[in-house]
């Protein structure tokens, strides 16, 4: 049988994956350190026979071969998918060497011992971080150069040259999937968790970083695996497809998404700005994302921006007990 590698499987996206490969009949491996992930995302699947769940730093070199090794003995390992990374921008701009180690040297590794293991297909996680800040410029795939400004985008731009210079020696099949920001649970950071759980601590008031005016596309996180799945699923003609997954529309405010949590989680509360329309070193505060090309393989989001919001908001809230 088959078998899927999940780096960071335990984490939000790799918990709304797992379900999807299972469906196919496959064997799943997840490989998490928890430092986001959790046992608790995934408890419900590791009853199944068909899934494993191992504990490990895969930037560690024999660490990330043993998990491999393992796998090779539960079923033939076709593909990894890329999922391990440090979610937190603001962490890694505090210390770079938490993106460095958590994103970039994990993917050094995984495709190290997919070479090892004869391996022959990365699906990777990347992000719209990668662009940087071009202003008002459509962010479509082929625009350059790419020029980050956090060290989270950084390490991703740096895995996606990786894993392309692997293509070009060994692997069969490179895809890099260019994220937006994603919503939905079991979520383990990001605006609206920070939201519902500052109101939590303080009822009264929310204290938003930056004037509000930051401006994003969101899609949920179903709408992103669909997604994934029907990349994958295409035939292309060379060895890499980099494609950019996210809604179709220009996005939602940070100040409309407060005022939706505040509705939903506090009514009453008082909501506070700080100045500036960044949040923290290393936000985008606004970009034009381009979804052309993934439109043109036939897909499109079910939601949304403002439609993923407002569920994800009623999920993460029931997630923290609101």
């Amino acid at each position: 049988m088959p078998l899927s590698i999940i780096a960071g499987g335990a984490g939000f996206v790799g918990a709304n994956l797992i379900p999807r490969l299972l469906d196919e009949g496959r064997y799943v491996v997840i490989v998490d350190n928890f430092s986001r992930g959790s046992a608790d995302n995934i408890r419900k699947y590791l009853g199944d026979d068909r899934v494993t769940l191992i504990q490990a730093d895969l930037s560690d070199r024999g660490a990330t071969e043993g998990v491999f090794a393992r796998a090779k003995v539960i079923g033939a390992i076709d593909e990894v998918w890329h999922l391990a990374a440090n979610s937190d921008i603001p962490a890694g701009v505090q210390d770079s060497d938490v993106d460095f180690k958590d994103t970039f040297r994990t993917t050094f590794e995984l495709l190290r011992a997919m070479r090892q293991f004869e391996v022959g297909t990365l699906h990777f996680a990347s992000s719209s971080a990668v662009y940087g800040d071009l202003g008002d410029q459509r962010l479509h795939e082929f625009i350059g150069p790419l020029l980050p400004i956090s060290n989270y985008g950084a390490m991703k731009l740096a895995s996606e040259a990786q894993a392309s210079a692997a293509a070009e020696s060994f692997l069969r099949r490179v895809n890099l999937f260019r994220f937006p920001n994603v919503v939905g649970v079991p979520a383990t950071h990001g605006v609206i968790l920070d939201f519902v759980n500052k109101l939590a601590a303080r009822p009264e008031t929310l204290d938003v970083l930056g004037d509000g005016t930051q401006q994003k596309a969101y899609l949920h996180v179903s709408d992103l695996v669909a997604a994934m799945l029907a990349v994958r699923a295409r035939r292309i003609d060379g060895k890499i497809e980099v494609v950019n997954i996210g809604p179709t529309d220009v996005g939602v405010t940070v100040r409309w998404i407060a005022e939706q949590v505040v509705a939903r989680v506090r009514r009453g509360a008082t909501i506070s700005f700080g100045t500036g329309n960044k949040g923290w070193v290393g936000d985008v505060p606004k970009f034009n994302y381009s979804t052309d090309r993934i439109q043109s393989y036939g897909w499109a989001p079910a939601l949304g921006s403002s439609e993923a919001i407002v569920r994800a908001i009623d999920e993460i809230a029931r997630q923290q007990g609101c």
